[in-house]
């Protein structure tokens, strides 16, 4: 408490080590509170969309092995789902870079981030074309991750600019579309006339305006008081883990789940 009570004081009266808002200093330590909360808070957050994307990936594992018939390409209620961890998923990424520009990460660290994005990516392409060589993924979830996260670095630090091309990006995959775009070499750009042929399809439209969307209520998020942040922040720790080490789990959940389902039914 001591330490905490030093640092006020040496936060109210540096300019350098508090923020601004209006005409009031805000201590540095209580800065730092605050966005420790949010980060917390954003890993509970992945963490429920983690969770999310490991029940829906089992339930499609159960209609794989034939325990099931779910039909995840027509049910509304499926396609609703997806698309909602989908967005879970993408506006967290955007979050996630309106921090980084906060916090004045170099572009060098988040190239190495890409990096491991982009090589997970191309294993679940080979992964996927082993097991599903007619409609395996060549540009799902992590090949679009790994494309925004370069396009959208330039607007990390501009959230309106982002916010109004995210919103166009969005509309305009959702209501534009050329049959000159089906084919597989444009099909990831989007405005395809229909579903290309594969077991996970996120194109960059629409899917790269809910990144820049994302970097909008990161700002947003930053530059107010709000409550659930503090709650989220108290979620249970094995949530957050689950946040921090996303890709990972990402990685390993589905042979690990179609090895545990085929041992289940196959006998042990």
């Amino acid at each position: 408490m001591a330490r905490r009570a030093a640092l006020s004081r040496r936060g109210a009266g540096d300019p350098r080590r508090g923020a601004v808002d209006g005409a009031r200093s805000v201590p540095a330590a209580a800065v730092d509170d605050a966005s420790t909360a949010r980060i917390d808070a954003i890993d509970a957050l992945r963490g429920i969309a983690i969770v999310a994307m490991i029940a829906y990936h089992f339930a499609f594992d159960l209609r794989f092995f034939g325990v099931t018939q779910s039909d995840f390409e027509h049910v509304p209620s499926w396609l609703a789902a997806r698309a909602t961890i989908l967005t879970s998923f993408l506006t967290l990424v955007g979050i996630s870079l309106a921090l980084v520009a906060a916090s004045d990460t170099q572009f060098a660290r988040h190239a190495r981030r890409f990096a491991r994005i982009a090589a997970c990516a191309i294993v679940v392409s080979a992964a996927s074309y082993a097991m599903f060589p007619h409609s395996f993924i060549y540009f799902g979830v992590l090949h679009c991750i790994a494309v925004v996260s370069v396009l959208a670095w330039p607007l990390r630090g501009r959230p309106v600019v982002a916010t109004l091309a995210g919103i166009a990006i969005v509309v305009a995959g959702n209501t534009l579309a050329d049959v000159h775009f089906d084919s597989r070499a444009l099909s990831w750009i989007g405005l395809t006339t229909h579903k290309p042929a594969t077991e996970d399809y996120v194109p960059l439209l629409p899917w790269a305006g809910v990144v820049l969307i994302g970097i909008g209520a990161g700002h947003w998020l930053r530059s107010v008081a709000f409550a659930p942040i503090a709650a989220l922040a108290r979620s249970p720790r094995w949530l957050a883990y689950l946040g921090r080490h996303s890709l990972a789990v990402y990685m390993v959940h589905q042979p690990i789940m179609i090895a545990a389902l085929w041992l289940a039914l196959h006998g042990w």
